[in-house]
């Protein structure tokens, strides 16, 4: 039996072509379109000013896969970690993040990680498949669902730092920024977007050349080649020359800065000569710096930097010109924090 196309797969091109080819007027591409992507629906039924026979139509030659909620864990800070499963029963996990002044959105853009990094739960996983960008697009719905529900107001920014590495689902990535972005879709501005990656240098040019307009942040955690690829293998292929090449071809083509996150780890890179290479680094490229504490994972092997020497960190910083913040995570109690995700979920059988 032939395989039926997903429909939040098709563009609204080629939506529009298959519509005329069962028969039906261009104005119903866009009725449709308008369901998928403005007004969220489930199913092809509730599509309801549709003719009925065209639902059935649409049953017949389309799926109309989505992504369910299918376990949530609320954190004492208010953090809610979910954890999303997909049509072919894959586990994907997104957080709602609360601050005092912005509501995020922290979603996966793979299912696992084919990346290493040695302090990441995620990246204990195997990669089993990239996400559809309607799978993406999914877990940005039901997050603002839970936004609205336990705080009143819809999500404020997007972040890609969940499971996977975006850079590596390139074309589904950038997909569903567009539906996120545009007018016939969620309408969120790209300023409120942030793509992190631990650095594939060709898809960083890339994204200069596609003249993005979302922020790019780069996981960055040691300037020093040697403990950098100690804790990330990718730096082999992708070391810091490379890296700091590719940041200013992106910058000389978008314009914008970039945000190198920077996990603080006891007696590993938080000592002030750390801090020295990264703001010789840091003025290689046009950047700001996020630094993040640790949060520790079954087998991470790192400990949690000491408070005093993370401010100590963060002044040097500082005091050489480069903006620096000192992030403290949230919804370590129910592993959503950074670095945290990896499908512990009880309610969710693995």
């Amino acid at each position: 039996m032939q395989q039926k196309p997903d429909i939040r797969k098709l563009s609204f091109e080629q939506l529009n072509a298959e519509i005329a080819f069962i028969g039906e007027k261009p104005f119903r591409a866009k009725q449709i379109f308008k369901w998928l992507w403005q007004k969220h629906a489930r199913t092809f039924d509730e599509m309801s000013d549709l003719p009925k026979v065209l639902r059935e139509k649409l049953n017949q030659h389309f799926d109309f896969h989505v992504l369910s909620v299918a376990d949530e864990q609320n954190s004492e800070d208010g953090t809610v970690k979910s954890a999303f499963k997909t049509y072919d029963q894959k586990v994907i996990e997104g957080v709602l993040i609360p601050t005092s002044k912005r509501l995020t959105a922290c979603i996966s853009s793979q299912v696992g990680c084919s990346l290493t990094c040695a302090f990441c739960a995620t990246g204990k996983l195997k990669r089993l498949r990239n996400l559809n960008a309607f799978e993406i697009v999914d877990q940005v719905i039901e997050i603002n669902k839970q936004a609205n529900k336990n705080f009143g107001k819809p999500l404020t920014n997007i972040v890609y730092m969940g499971m996977g590495e975006p850079l590596l689902n390139y074309n589904e990535l950038l997909y569903s920024i567009d539906r996120i972005t545009s007018e016939d879709g969620l309408g969120m501005s790209p300023k409120r977007i942030t793509v992190s990656t631990a650095g594939i240098a060709k898809m960083i040019k890339k994204l200069g050349d596609d003249q993005v307009k979302f922020n790019l942040a780069l996981s960055l955690h040691a300037a020093n080649d040697k403990k950098r690829s100690e804790i990330m293998p990718i730096n082999d292929q992708n070391n810091l020359a490379i890296l700091a090449d590719a940041l200013r071809y992106y910058h000389g083509k978008t314009g914008q800065k970039v945000t190198f996150e920077y996990i603080i780890f006891k007696d590993f890179n938080d000592s002030l000569n750390d801090a020295k290479e990264l703001a010789a680094f840091c003025g290689k490229v046009s950047s700001k710096v996020n630094i993040i504490e640790y949060n520790p994972i079954d087998e991470g092997g790192f400990e949690r930097a000491d408070p005093k020497k993370v401010d100590a960190f963060a002044a040097y910083l500082e005091q050489r010109g480069i903006t620096a913040k000192v992030r403290r995570s949230r919804g370590k109690d129910i592993d959503a924090a950074c670095g945290q995700l990896a499908n512990k979920n009880k309610a969710v059988p693995a």
